[in-house]
């Protein structure tokens, strides 16, 4: 079946985050991390079935849903060894991350995180307590790359005990190689620091690059893990709240259930998990991949739109998420300003990387996750706010 991701749905007036959270009818946004694009159709009919049965009380999360995640992450992306009883069920990624940072540290434990990265992963680790310690990456050659010795200088730190990875990477677009990986995971095991990986954006992958579940390249790393993930962004389905920690070790799984117990995040509702059976499918698998190549070609439009128009702002290669990371070091004044001045004078709403950790550099973090016709429009809008603020 072919898909249609060029189809216009209005969502202004719908109570949606992304649209509706500007008062303003003509502002294009291209910030929040939710796509345009309708859903699976498969999803959609599973839920209207639910929907006509006309009882929504609490909801029993059946065993067909867990063989359903084990089937898809091993089908899909290789992951051996997963059982069951493995698997945790909580209402989102992040709730996610921020119980298991409560369940397996104490106050005044640091957690690692590797910078410009998800603004949430700050909060996640403050909010318990703990403190941030930042390993940030190197920008070179329209790329990120790690900081090995800074990396591993900073796991030997005793009082790091959490090394929070972002695979696929969020807002630099990197999709980690297994090499990359393994070198983490061997320096994490040498300094006893324990991995979340939050791996969200693991369906959505550009041409040519694979992405690869860190807890699957070997025993130690999947017993030295807990992997966070969900259908949502992938699927479009982020409203729906469902997400799965996946934690092979029992004493540290036996703490982060108590965890997501204790922040009330322990129960999803019935919506929730039947999307996701719907969509861990063959038919799913093959929405995804008309998807990505459809997020491809925007990529491909915006970067060859910034070639053309606005080669004074570099565009850093997307590997995967929808998400693109525009440096604008040009303008010399911070991303914060930059985004502001877009949003008021141009009316279309981006991201500012200040709020991913980014001070060096003035990044804007764009996301292409709509019809091409909304892009375009937005770019042309982009264009003239730079330029003009370029003089």
């Amino acid at each position: 079946m072919k898909y249609d991701f060029d189809q216009v749905i209005p969502r202004r007036h719908t109570n949606s985050v992304k649209w509706d959270e500007a008062a303003e009818e003509n502002v294009i946004p291209l910030w929040v991390a939710d796509m345009d694009f309708p859903v699976l159709p498969q999803i959609t009919e599973a839920l209207h079935r639910r929907v006509d049965h006309g009882v929504f009380g609490y909801t029993h999360v059946p065993d067909s849903y867990y063989r359903s995640v084990i089937r898809w992450f091993k089908e899909q992306h290789g992951m051996q060894g997963v059982d069951p009883a493995d698997i945790i069920y909580t209402s989102g990624v992040v709730p996610a991350i921020s119980a298991i940072i409560r369940g397996l540290t104490l106050p005044g434990d640091k957690v690692l995180i590797q910078t410009p990265v998800y603004n949430c992963f700050f909060s996640s680790i403050r909010n318990q307590g703990c403190i941030i310690e930042e390993s940030p990456l190197i920008y070179t050659k329209g790329t990120y790359a790690v900081d090995w010795d800074d990396f591993e200088k900073k796991c030997s730190d005793e009082r790091v005990r959490i090394f929070l990875l972002c695979n696929p990477h969020n807002p630099v677009g990197r999709v980690w190689t297994q090499e990359e990986l393994r070198k983490m995971g061997k320096i994490c095991l040498k300094h006893d620091v324990y991995v979340i990986a939050d791996e969200i954006h693991c369906e959505l992958v550009m041409p040519d690059h694979e992405y690869t579940p860190f807890a699957s390249l070997s025993e130690q790393f999947l017993i030295n893990s807990a992997m966070c993930v969900a259908p949502t962004k992938a699927f479009n389905i982020a409203g729906l709240q469902i997400a799965n920690i996946i934690v092979k070790d029992a004493k540290r799984r036996e703490r982060i259930n108590r965890a997501i117990n204790l922040h009330e995040v322990c129960d999803v509702n019935p919506f929730g998990v039947i999307a996701t059976e719907a969509a861990y499918t063959d038919e799913g698998a093959e929405w995804l991949r008309q998807l990505n190549l459809y997020l491809y070609g925007n990529y491909c439009f915006l970067r060859d739109f910034f070639s053309e128009h606005l080669p004074q702002f570099p565009v850093i290669q997307l590997e995967g998420t929808y998400l693109v990371w525009v440096d604008c070091a040009v303008l010399g004044v911070s991303s914060r300003e930059i985004a502001d001045d877009l949003f008021r004078q141009q009316r279309v709403w981006v991201n500012d990387g200040e709020m991913y950790g980014e001070t060096n550099h003035a990044f804007i973090r764009v996301n292409i996750a709509c019809p091409r016709k909304v892009l375009a429009e937005g770019l042309v809008r982009m264009e003239k706010g730079l330029l003009t603020k370029l003089g």
